[in-house]
């Protein structure tokens, strides 16, 4: 009678803790290099239009005139006069100077659009000198062209921005329990390691704390983290949301020696509302589980949707930038050294390449302070777990849409005598959240019910139906305690 429940035969766990790996089909082009190499054929078109070959020289009639001379009558050739021979050299050196204004014009027209498809146009040399020299720690040099328009000369060492960010990342690595559904449809449950990141975003009096995602710290059952200076401590999941695929766990600020505190600090986090398609960014974070890699590439895409596994839909920042599994939960940072996503997925195809994700941490920020408000979740032992008394079934997105319900757990029975009993929750409602948190089936309602001792309170979000529509609203709920019966 313990919140039994039906798991989704679709579900698909990953039992290795990875990304969740989408199946787009489409592809994006490689970002390539705007300026054209070369004057690419643009020459020809410039200066001389004339026809090729022609020779302004040695076009010209003969000066003599033909075989009429003196009084009409015929006679032999006797060659060019002196006077022809003055005028002929003068228009040979007529010609060659004519010549040189015209090459010159043309390579001028050349160099001014070179110059123009450069950006270069109007700058002195000292700045272009400028631009060519970047110091390691420098975001990008601007300078101002004829148009009066931007132009940012791209980074190509970007140590000196990593060397600032990298204390603020960690690797985050634990034993989770893996269930799913062997082949006969049985489900079976087995432990696995996994490994993700993490971005040091706020420090209290007693924690610090870790934004990740949700699917890194999903089931983990022996947390720990590791910091820039590899010291590994031990760490608790504060608050989840699944629907976004965020989480904050905490660590205790008295488990951190005081060593790796002096070479630790809080991240920058920036502003992913004013990102550029086009703009650089960098990666980092602890790739296949080997410690902290950077990767270095572009914003292909802004405001992309991808649809999940589970069939939620969530909007990401999509780069080239690569993100493998175990980069789940860290940085994208942009070349001020700002936290721009959390790099989140990535799509996995033999036809696919540098397709990753993040999640704007714009639309992220509101739900992480929610999350560094909640308890940090300290499993109580198992005769003192909170009891909701309730049985459910989940409603996944595909059912959601078939039958235009909401993503949650679905209430079909609540059990005489339990919590749910007392409260306003009834039957046929759907529960969305617990105590603000995201939940999207009856295991992440169990799992969070082992934070939580009998006689707390709680909030939960429903949605009720009411006139053919539904409402959204909270319950409050007093836990109970597990029935000795049901041990």
């Amino acid at each position: 009678m313990y919140e039994n429940e039906n798991r989704n035969l679709n579900e698909n766990t990953n039992p290795e803790g990875n990304m969740p790996e989408t199946t787009v089909n489409w592809t994006t082009p490689k970002p390539e290099d705007s300026r054209n190499q070369g004057n690419n054929g643009y020459g020809p078109s410039y200066g001389n239009s004339r026809q090729p070959g022609y020779d302004p020289i040695y076009s010209q009639q003969p000066v003599n005139g033909g075989g009429q001379h003196g009084n009409g009558s015929s006679s032999p050739h006797r060659g060019p006069k002196k006077g022809t021979w003055v005028k002929r050299a003068a228009g040979i050196t007529a010609a060659a100077v004519l010549f040189g204004a015209v090459s010159g014009g043309v390579m001028t027209g050349v160099s001014y659009l070179g110059a123009r498809m450069t950006g270069l146009y109007g700058t002195t040399t000292a700045q272009v000198q400028t631009q060519a020299q970047i110091p390691q720690v420098a975001p990008a040099v601007t300078t101002q062209n004829s148009d009066n328009a931007a132009t940012v000369a791209a980074v190509t060492d970007v140590s000196g921005i990593v060397e600032n960010v990298m204390p603020s990342i960690v690797a985050i690595n634990d034993t989770m329990t893996v269930q799913q559904r062997d082949f006969f449809g049985m489900p079976q449950t087995y432990q696995a390691q996994s490994s993700g990141s993490g971005i040091i975003v706020n420090q209290t009096d007693t924690e610090l704390l870790i934004a990740t995602n949700n699917h890194v710290v999903d089931g983990a059952q022996d947390l720990k983290v590791t910091f820039v200076d590899n010291n590994d401590v031990s760490a608790a999941v504060k608050g989840t949301d699944s629907a976004s695929d965020l989480a904050i766990i905490a660590v205790q600020l008295q488990d951190i020696p005081s060593d790796t505190m002096s070479k630790i600090k809080v991240a920058s986090l920036g502003d992913s509302d004013n990102i550029k398609v086009g703009q650089q960014v960098v990666a980092i974070g602890n790739a296949l589980g080997y410690g902290q890699s950077v990767t270095v590439g572009y914003v292909s895409a802004l405001d992309r949707e991808i649809t999940d596994s589970s069939g939620i839909t969530r909007t990401f920042i999509q780069t080239d930038a690569a993100i493998n599994p175990g980069n789940s939960g860290g940085a994208l940072i942009d070349l001020n050294g700002n936290v721009i996503g959390i790099n989140a997925a990535k799509t996995a195809s033999t036809e696919v390449e540098g397709m990753g994700f993040a999640i704007p941490i714009s639309k992220a920020q509101e739900i992480l302070n929610n999350l560094m408000t909640k308890k940090t979740r300290v499993a109580v032992t198992e005769s003192a777990q909170g009891y909701l008394g309730i049985q459910g079934t989940n409603i996944d997105a595909s059912a959601a849409q078939e039958f235009g319900m909401p993503v949650g757990i679905y209430v079909y029975k609540i059990v005489e005598g339990g919590a749910a009993a007392s409260s306003e929750l009834k039957e046929k409602d759907i529960i969305t959240k617990f105590d603000g948190q995201s939940v999207t089936n009856m295991e992440e309602l169990k799992q969070m019910l082992t934070y939580y001792e009998g006689g707390s309170t709680v909030t939960l979000t429903v949605q009720s139906l009411v006139n053919g529509a539904y409402v959204e609203h909270d319950v409050q709920v007093t836990l109970g305690t597990k029935p000795a019966a049901d041990s």
